[in-house]
């Protein structure tokens, strides 16, 4: 059972800077992509950034620029460096996984099977 633990998370002025971490444990091959999302004070969950089954990010439009993805593998370890921090940024943020079966539904963030706790991201103006 792939388990995933979210650390990072914090209280920002706006511009500033934050790096989320991800423990993954259940696993030890590339059998599976991870990604990272986010849900804001009454909105509904949104993908934020992920990894394709070769490595490569993609970054939804809104934290292009801003935000990037990494991957340890030698640690199973996700990170999220966001940089240029927004109020609207504020949200919980979540990392998540999924079998590596569908690169498509890997960038694109659908059905992800696995998800941690979340940990929480405020950016004050």
């Amino acid at each position: 059972q792939v388990q995933l633990v979210e650390s990072g998370g914090g209280s920002v002025q706006a511009g500033g800077s934050l790096k989320l971490s991800c423990q993954a444990s259940g696993y030890s091959d590339n059998s599976y992509c991870m990604g990272w999302f986010r849900q804001g004070p009454g909105k509904r969950r949104e993908r934020v950034a992920t990894l394709d089954t070769g490595g490569t990010p993609y970054y939804t439009d809104a934290v292009k620029g801003r935000f990037t993805i990494s991957q340890d593998g030698g640690r199973n370890i996700l990170y999220l460096q966001m940089n240029s921090l927004k109020p609207e940024d504020t949200a919980m943020y979540y990392c998540a996984a999924r079998v590596a079966s569908n690169s498509y539904a890997c960038v694109q963030g659908v059905a992800y099977q696995f998800w941690g706790q979340g940990t929480q991201v405020t950016v004050s103006s």
